[in-house]
Protein backbone atom coordinates (compact mmCIF):
# COMPACT_ATOMS: atom_id res chain seq x y z
CA UNK A 1 0.00 0.00 0.00
CA UNK A 2 1.18 3.51 -0.85
CA UNK A 3 0.33 6.45 1.41
CA UNK A 4 1.27 10.04 0.71
CA UNK A 5 1.29 13.19 2.76
CA UNK A 6 -1.81 15.32 3.12
CA UNK A 7 -2.06 19.04 3.96
CA UNK A 8 -4.17 17.98 6.97
CA UNK A 9 -4.10 14.90 9.18
CA UNK A 10 -7.90 14.81 8.93
CA UNK A 11 -7.65 13.49 5.37
CA UNK A 12 -5.66 10.40 4.42
CA UNK A 13 -4.87 9.01 0.97
CA UNK A 14 -3.90 5.40 0.37
CA UNK A 15 -3.33 3.50 -2.88
CA UNK A 16 -3.39 -0.26 -3.35
CA UNK A 17 -3.98 -2.42 -6.44
CA UNK A 18 -4.95 0.52 -8.64
CA UNK A 19 -7.55 1.87 -6.20
CA UNK A 20 -6.97 5.09 -4.24
CA UNK A 21 -8.86 5.85 -1.06
CA UNK A 22 -9.56 9.31 0.30
CA UNK A 23 -10.39 8.73 3.98
CA UNK A 24 -12.14 11.41 6.02
CA UNK A 25 -10.69 11.24 9.53
CA UNK A 26 -12.12 13.89 11.85
CA UNK A 27 -13.50 11.82 14.72
CA UNK A 28 -13.68 14.77 17.12
CA UNK A 29 -16.26 16.46 14.85
CA UNK A 30 -18.14 13.30 13.73
CA UNK A 31 -16.25 13.49 10.43
CA UNK A 32 -17.34 17.01 9.62
CA UNK A 33 -15.21 18.80 7.02
CA UNK A 34 -13.58 22.05 8.09
CA UNK A 35 -12.13 24.79 5.88
CA UNK A 36 -8.61 23.37 5.98
CA UNK A 37 -9.96 20.03 4.80
CA UNK A 38 -11.96 21.60 1.95
CA UNK A 39 -8.81 23.42 0.83
CA UNK A 40 -6.73 20.24 1.04
CA UNK A 41 -8.93 18.23 -1.32
CA UNK A 42 -8.02 19.91 -4.67
CA UNK A 43 -4.24 19.42 -4.32
CA UNK A 44 -4.76 15.83 -3.19
CA UNK A 45 -6.96 15.17 -6.22
CA UNK A 46 -4.42 16.84 -8.51
CA UNK A 47 -1.73 14.50 -7.19
CA UNK A 48 -3.94 11.46 -7.82
CA UNK A 49 -4.85 12.66 -11.32
CA UNK A 50 -1.15 12.89 -12.21
CA UNK A 51 -0.41 9.29 -11.26
CA UNK A 52 -0.52 6.39 -13.71
CA UNK A 53 -1.13 3.73 -11.05
CA UNK A 54 -4.64 4.85 -10.03
CA UNK A 55 -7.69 3.58 -11.89
CA UNK A 56 -10.44 4.38 -9.38
CA UNK A 57 -10.99 6.43 -6.21
CA UNK A 58 -13.05 5.48 -3.17
CA UNK A 59 -14.08 8.31 -0.82
CA UNK A 60 -15.07 7.04 2.62
CA UNK A 61 -14.95 7.72 6.31
CA UNK A 62 -11.88 6.32 8.04
CA UNK A 63 -12.52 2.92 9.67
CA UNK A 64 -15.06 3.20 12.47
CA UNK A 65 -16.25 6.66 11.40
CA UNK A 66 -19.33 7.80 9.43
CA UNK A 67 -18.95 9.07 5.89
CA UNK A 68 -19.38 12.77 6.67
CA UNK A 69 -21.70 14.72 8.95
CA UNK A 70 -21.36 17.84 6.80
CA UNK A 71 -19.40 21.05 6.97
CA UNK A 72 -17.96 21.82 10.41
CA UNK A 73 -20.71 23.91 11.97
CA UNK A 74 -18.33 25.29 14.60
CA UNK A 75 -16.85 27.45 11.84
CA UNK A 76 -20.20 29.12 11.08
CA UNK A 77 -19.58 31.75 13.76
CA UNK A 78 -15.97 32.33 12.72
CA UNK A 79 -14.89 31.84 9.12
CA UNK A 80 -18.51 31.97 7.85
CA UNK A 81 -19.76 34.75 10.12
CA UNK A 82 -19.98 37.34 7.30
CA UNK A 83 -21.17 37.21 3.71
CA UNK A 84 -17.58 37.64 2.51
CA UNK A 85 -16.39 34.78 4.71
CA UNK A 86 -19.32 32.61 3.66
CA UNK A 87 -18.53 33.27 -0.01
CA UNK A 88 -14.88 32.34 0.47
CA UNK A 89 -16.02 29.15 2.20
CA UNK A 90 -18.38 28.34 -0.69
CA UNK A 91 -15.53 28.84 -3.15
CA UNK A 92 -13.41 26.39 -1.17
CA UNK A 93 -15.99 23.63 -0.90
CA UNK A 94 -17.14 24.03 -4.51
CA UNK A 95 -13.50 23.74 -5.60
CA UNK A 96 -13.32 20.49 -3.62
CA UNK A 97 -16.44 19.13 -5.34
CA UNK A 98 -15.07 20.15 -8.75
CA UNK A 99 -11.70 18.51 -8.06
CA UNK A 100 -13.32 15.19 -7.17
CA UNK A 101 -15.70 15.32 -10.14
CA UNK A 102 -12.95 16.23 -12.62
CA UNK A 103 -10.74 13.22 -11.87
CA UNK A 104 -10.26 11.31 -15.13
CA UNK A 105 -11.05 7.91 -13.57
CA UNK A 106 -14.20 6.62 -11.80
CA UNK A 107 -14.93 7.80 -8.27
CA UNK A 108 -17.04 5.99 -5.68
CA UNK A 109 -18.52 7.38 -2.47
CA UNK A 110 -18.67 4.51 0.06
CA UNK A 111 -21.20 5.74 2.58
CA UNK A 112 -21.92 4.46 6.06
CA UNK A 113 -23.58 6.38 8.87
CA UNK A 114 -24.22 10.06 8.27
CA UNK A 115 -24.04 11.69 4.85
CA UNK A 116 -25.21 15.24 5.53
CA UNK A 117 -24.91 18.69 3.99
CA UNK A 118 -21.40 19.13 2.65
CA UNK A 119 -20.98 15.37 2.89
CA UNK A 120 -23.87 15.03 0.44
CA UNK A 121 -22.00 17.45 -1.80
CA UNK A 122 -18.89 15.26 -1.68
CA UNK A 123 -20.95 12.13 -2.35
CA UNK A 124 -22.80 13.76 -5.27
CA UNK A 125 -19.50 14.94 -6.76
CA UNK A 126 -18.49 11.27 -6.99
CA UNK A 127 -19.59 9.26 -10.02
CA UNK A 128 -21.11 6.41 -8.01
CA UNK A 129 -22.52 6.11 -4.52
CA UNK A 130 -22.91 2.89 -2.56
CA UNK A 131 -24.01 2.59 1.04
CA UNK A 132 -24.31 0.36 4.04
CA UNK A 133 -27.83 -0.22 5.34
CA UNK A 134 -28.59 2.34 8.02
CA UNK A 135 -26.87 5.24 6.28
CA UNK A 136 -28.80 8.50 6.52
CA UNK A 137 -28.86 11.32 3.97
CA UNK A 138 -29.96 14.95 4.33
CA UNK A 139 -29.24 18.52 3.28
CA UNK A 140 -30.26 20.60 6.32
CA UNK A 141 -29.42 23.96 4.73
CA UNK A 142 -32.97 25.22 5.25
CA UNK A 143 -32.58 24.78 9.02
CA UNK A 144 -29.25 26.60 9.07
CA UNK A 145 -29.91 29.52 6.74
CA UNK A 146 -27.19 28.32 4.36
CA UNK A 147 -27.31 29.00 0.62
CA UNK A 148 -25.97 26.65 -2.07
CA UNK A 149 -24.47 28.26 -5.22
CA UNK A 150 -25.44 26.81 -8.63
CA UNK A 151 -22.17 24.93 -9.29
CA UNK A 152 -22.55 22.95 -6.04
CA UNK A 153 -26.29 22.53 -6.56
CA UNK A 154 -25.71 21.03 -10.00
CA UNK A 155 -24.06 17.97 -8.48
CA UNK A 156 -27.07 17.31 -6.26
CA UNK A 157 -29.54 17.77 -9.11
CA UNK A 158 -27.52 15.43 -11.34
CA UNK A 159 -27.51 12.81 -8.58
CA UNK A 160 -31.17 12.86 -7.51
CA UNK A 161 -33.10 14.80 -10.16
CA UNK A 162 -34.96 18.08 -9.95
CA UNK A 163 -37.99 16.94 -7.92
CA UNK A 164 -35.98 15.15 -5.25
CA UNK A 165 -33.53 18.07 -5.04
CA UNK A 166 -36.43 20.44 -4.43
CA UNK A 167 -37.81 18.16 -1.74
CA UNK A 168 -34.49 17.60 0.04
CA UNK A 169 -33.73 21.33 0.18
CA UNK A 170 -37.26 22.54 0.91
CA UNK A 171 -38.01 20.04 3.70
CA UNK A 172 -34.47 19.38 5.02
CA UNK A 173 -35.74 15.95 6.05
CA UNK A 174 -33.61 12.83 6.26
CA UNK A 175 -33.70 10.01 3.73
CA UNK A 176 -33.10 6.49 4.95
CA UNK A 177 -30.94 4.14 2.91
CA UNK A 178 -33.57 2.39 0.82
CA UNK A 179 -35.41 5.62 0.07
CA UNK A 180 -32.11 7.02 -1.19
CA UNK A 181 -31.70 3.90 -3.33
CA UNK A 182 -35.20 4.30 -4.78
CA UNK A 183 -34.52 7.98 -5.45
CA UNK A 184 -31.53 7.04 -7.61
CA UNK A 185 -28.97 8.57 -5.26
CA UNK A 186 -27.37 5.17 -4.66
CA UNK A 187 -26.23 2.42 -7.01
CA UNK A 188 -26.20 -0.33 -4.36
CA UNK A 189 -26.96 -0.94 -0.69
CA UNK A 190 -25.19 -3.63 1.32
CA UNK A 191 -25.58 -5.13 4.78
CA UNK A 192 -23.20 -3.41 7.25
CA UNK A 193 -21.26 -6.59 7.93
CA UNK A 194 -20.65 -7.09 4.19
CA UNK A 195 -20.00 -3.46 3.33
CA UNK A 196 -16.20 -3.30 3.54
CA UNK A 197 -15.80 -6.37 1.34
CA UNK A 198 -18.43 -5.11 -1.09
CA UNK A 199 -16.66 -1.76 -1.47
CA UNK A 200 -13.36 -3.49 -2.15
CA UNK A 201 -14.90 -5.85 -4.72
CA UNK A 202 -16.86 -3.06 -6.43
CA UNK A 203 -13.79 -0.84 -6.79
CA UNK A 204 -11.64 -3.77 -7.96
CA UNK A 205 -14.19 -4.67 -10.65
CA UNK A 206 -14.04 -1.14 -12.00
CA UNK A 207 -10.24 -0.92 -11.78
CA UNK A 208 -9.85 -4.07 -13.90
CA UNK A 209 -11.67 -2.55 -16.88
CA UNK A 210 -10.05 -0.60 -19.71
CA UNK A 211 -8.89 2.76 -18.31
CA UNK A 212 -9.20 4.65 -21.60
CA UNK A 213 -12.76 3.40 -22.05
CA UNK A 214 -13.68 4.44 -18.52
CA UNK A 215 -12.10 7.86 -19.06
CA UNK A 216 -14.02 8.38 -22.31
CA UNK A 217 -17.29 7.16 -20.79
CA UNK A 218 -16.91 9.39 -17.74
CA UNK A 219 -16.19 12.43 -19.90
CA UNK A 220 -19.27 11.86 -22.06
CA UNK A 221 -21.55 11.20 -19.08
CA UNK A 222 -20.33 14.35 -17.32
CA UNK A 223 -20.89 16.37 -20.50
CA UNK A 224 -24.37 14.91 -21.00
CA UNK A 225 -25.27 15.64 -17.36
CA UNK A 226 -24.04 19.23 -17.71
CA UNK A 227 -21.71 18.98 -14.74
CA UNK A 228 -19.34 21.86 -13.98
CA UNK A 229 -16.09 21.70 -15.95
CA UNK A 230 -17.30 18.87 -18.17
CA UNK A 231 -15.28 18.30 -21.38
CA UNK A 232 -16.51 19.68 -24.67
CA UNK A 233 -18.25 17.53 -27.26
CA UNK A 234 -15.08 17.57 -29.34
CA UNK A 235 -12.94 16.44 -26.40
CA UNK A 236 -15.37 13.60 -25.66
CA UNK A 237 -15.24 12.50 -29.29
CA UNK A 238 -11.43 12.53 -29.22
CA UNK A 239 -11.34 10.41 -26.06
CA UNK A 240 -13.75 7.88 -27.56
CA UNK A 241 -11.77 7.65 -30.80
CA UNK A 242 -8.51 7.23 -28.90
CA UNK A 243 -9.85 3.96 -27.47
CA UNK A 244 -9.87 2.40 -30.95
CA UNK A 245 -6.22 3.31 -31.53
CA UNK A 246 -5.09 1.86 -28.21
CA UNK A 247 -3.23 -1.30 -27.30
CA UNK A 248 -6.05 -1.97 -24.86
CA UNK A 249 -8.54 -2.26 -27.72
CA UNK A 250 -6.35 -4.94 -29.28
CA UNK A 251 -6.01 -6.68 -25.91
CA UNK A 252 -9.77 -6.57 -25.32
CA UNK A 253 -10.54 -8.14 -28.70
CA UNK A 254 -7.85 -10.77 -28.31
CA UNK A 255 -8.88 -11.70 -24.79
CA UNK A 256 -12.51 -12.01 -25.88
CA UNK A 257 -11.60 -14.39 -28.71
CA UNK A 258 -9.27 -16.37 -26.45
CA UNK A 259 -11.92 -16.49 -23.70
CA UNK A 260 -9.61 -15.07 -21.04
CA UNK A 261 -9.60 -12.06 -18.75
CA UNK A 262 -8.03 -9.03 -20.46
CA UNK A 263 -5.04 -7.32 -18.91
CA UNK A 264 -5.37 -3.62 -19.68
CA UNK A 265 -2.45 -1.20 -19.49
CA UNK A 266 -4.21 2.10 -20.09
CA UNK A 267 -2.47 2.80 -23.38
Amino acid sequence: MISFSSPTEKLRVEIADGVARLLINNAARRNAIDLAMWRAIPPLMAELAARDDVRALVVAGAPGLPFCSGADISEFSTVRATSAGAHAYEVANTAAFDAISALPFPTIAAISGFCMGGGMGVACACDLRIAAEGAVFAIPAGRLGVGYPPPAMRYVVAAVGVQRAYEMFFTARRLETHEALTAGLLAHVYAPEAFAGAVEAFAATIARNAPLTLKAAKASIRATAGLPGAPSHEDCEALALACFDSDDFTEGRTAFLEKRTPLFKGR
